[in-house]
């Protein structure tokens, strides 16, 4: 079939519908979220008892659609020229997919790479519950390239049925805006030992925040082409997380490793999710005024924005969540894990070594500084997504 017959049978199939390896891997990153968050809350609600939970296994299984889909299409593309995915791949050291479809595998394969890493790592330095261990940073860093993967097949998709004024447009830019809402919640997910409420009145904490948080706000805004994409990336993010806390202790569950200092009786969810909610909307109102601004000058900007919305609104609100008012099943707050002291600061609600004076202000002078960078490279790498074809 000729190549021109090709590009046409994908146009018309596109402008019709979306595409099922999309839905597979949307399917995917949501089950990698659903267990991910599992995970954290089994570890600090049971202990980590085997590596065949519920929550490991619906981690795993991102990693294994994203590997037996990327590279049944791989084999699709490379060995069947007829295939009309064909027409929407590129070349990769001889090998022909979908650009999102190389990087997806990519991730599926070191998400499962790392389950025997995890394995072992446990076996040798004992049952931790840190989330920041190198087996769970390969497994993370998979999951991203999975999320990323994704994210490139749908904007494929998306840019080119923009082209063609396809009637699929809306319903690709709903589910680019929705897995964006996923990248922001991995972005955080990846930051909780940071952001607890009693470690927000500190600099560090902020820091992270401006470094992992506008990158993906950017990214999502310039690649989905809808005003209110960092707002609504940040709100699904938000919405999340605040049924997790309403569903989760509804669970039951015990501990199964000690110590044990609190008897926890149902799955602990996560903390109350930081309120990146009010920057994100303030970032969107920023971006839809500086159109005509030049690239380094709206994320400078955007940096300092972003930074001093997220401290105004979020400096007094964990105080508040230290207080008896916020100990209810909302906010989330009466909640601790099995192992925790109840002599650490989290229990206790007291805040961990506060800063203050010059000290407080140099670490939020780079923390913007940061998130102008982190801005800038969100910015860049949106705008330049909006190019993708294949």
């Amino acid at each position: 079939m000729p190549e021109t017959q090709i590009r046409t049978t994908v146009r018309e199939s596109e402008s019709a519908t979306i595409p099922w390896y999309i839905w597979s891997g949307v399917a995917g990153v949501t089950s990698a979220f659903i267990g991910g968050q599992w995970d954290v809350s089994w570890h600090r609600s049971i202990g980590r008892d085997t590596f065949w939970t519920p929550a490991h296994l619906m981690i795993q299984l991102c990693g294994v659609i994203a590997a037996v889909v990327g590279l049944y299409l791989v084999y699709q593309c490379t060995f069947r020229r007829d295939s009309a995915l064909s027409a929407s791949s590129v070349s990769v050291f001889g090998l022909r997919a979908p650009l999102g479809i190389f990087v997806a595998a990519w991730g599926g394969v070191a998400m499962i790479t790392s389950a025997p890493f995890d394995n072992w790592w446990h076996d040798a330095y004992g049952l931790d519950v840190k989330i920041i261990s190198p087996p769970h940073t390969l497994l993370i860093l998979g999951m991203r390239a999975v999320s990323l993967g994704v994210f490139f097949l749908i904007l494929a998709s998306m840019n080119r049925s923009a082209d063609e004024g396809a009637s699929n447009f809306a319903s690709l830019q709903k589910l680019l805006l929705y897995l964006g809402g996923l990248t922001v919640c991995g972005q955080m997910f990846f930051l909780q030992e940071y952001t607890t409420e009693v470690a927000m009145h500190r600099a560090v904490a902020y820091i992270a925040l401006a470094i992992a948080v506008p990158v993906a706000l950017a990214m999502v805004s310039q690649a989905s082409r809808f005003k209110w994409a960092a707002t609504t990336a940040a709100g699904i993010y938000t919405v999340l997380l605040i049924a997790e806390i309403l569903i989760f202790p509804l669970v039951k569950a015990e501990p199964k490793l000690g110590p044990v200092y609190f008897q926890v009786t149902h799955l602990v969810p996560t903390k109350f999710p930081v309120l990146i909610l009010v920057p994100a909307f303030a970032l969107d109102l920023l971006w839809q005024r500086t159109k005509s601004w030049k690239r380094w000058q709206v994320a400078l900007v955007s940096g300092f924005v972003f930074m001093a919305v997220l401290v105004a609104v979020e400096w007094p609100f964990t105080s508040f969540l230290l207080t008896p008012a916020a100990a209810n099943r909302f906010f989330g707050t009466i909640y601790h894990s099995y192992f925790q002291s109840p002599n650490s600061f989290d229990v206790r609600r007291v805040f961990f070594s506060p800063e203050s004076g010059i000290t407080l202000w140099m670490g939020l002078l780079r923390a913007s500084i940061y998130a102008s960078i982190s801005a800038w490279c969100g910015l860049a790498f949106g705008s330049w997504m909006r190019g993708v074809r294949r």
